[in-house]
């Protein structure tokens, strides 16, 4: 529960901001970027601190909102941490730019940096600064060539590569 109540400390900012610099993926398709994403890596937070197993499954809702379903293993704790949200559009539903919420009227930022557009097998995603960074794969390990392309991608944007944690999947 740790890694969710926190979580809601960056929601309560309510910001759908884009770090300077930093254009969400656009041709986008919602349809493909649903399912089960793992991630590989990210900044680190509280929110996220000492989970590991972590995944984001996405499915349509009947109202055309993306559901968002976090899990993540807390070996302190020998408990999963689930969260569930909402995600919408900021702007065109073309544009890989969405607002999040696990709470409430309280949205945060979440944009697709980069993204393999031939097969949505991988993506860039960050919040509303370059504090906030995550590398997603459909599997829980992404192949050595597209792990060093989304670390190189990151790092010509300026984000803190070198305190990048691996999730242990």
């Amino acid at each position: 529960m740790k890694f969710f109540l926190l979580f809601t400390g960056l929601l309560l900012v309510s910001c759908t901001q884009i770090p300077d610099g930093i254009e969400p993926v656009s041709n986008f398709d919602k349809t493909r970027y649903l399912g089960r994403w793992y991630e590989i890596a990210r900044l680190d937070h509280p929110f996220e601190r000492g989970l590991s197993k972590i995944t984001a499954t996405y499915t349509l809702n009947n109202d055309g909102s993306i559901k968002v379903v976090n899990t993540g293993y807390n070996e302190e704790e020998n408990k999963w941490d689930v969260a569930e949200g909402k995600a919408y559009f900021v702007s065109d539903e073309d544009v890989g730019h969405l607002k999040v919420s696990f709470f409430g009227p309280f949205y945060a930022s979440y944009v697709i940096a980069d993204l393999d557009k031939d097969n949505y097998d991988w993506a860039i995603v960050t919040g509303p600064s370059r504090e906030y960074l995550w590398i997603l794969s459909r599997r829980p390990i992404l192949d050595e060539f597209s792990l060093n392309q989304s670390i190189e991608f990151a790092k010509s944007k300026g984000f803190p590569v070198e305190d990048l944690i691996f999730v242990k999947n």
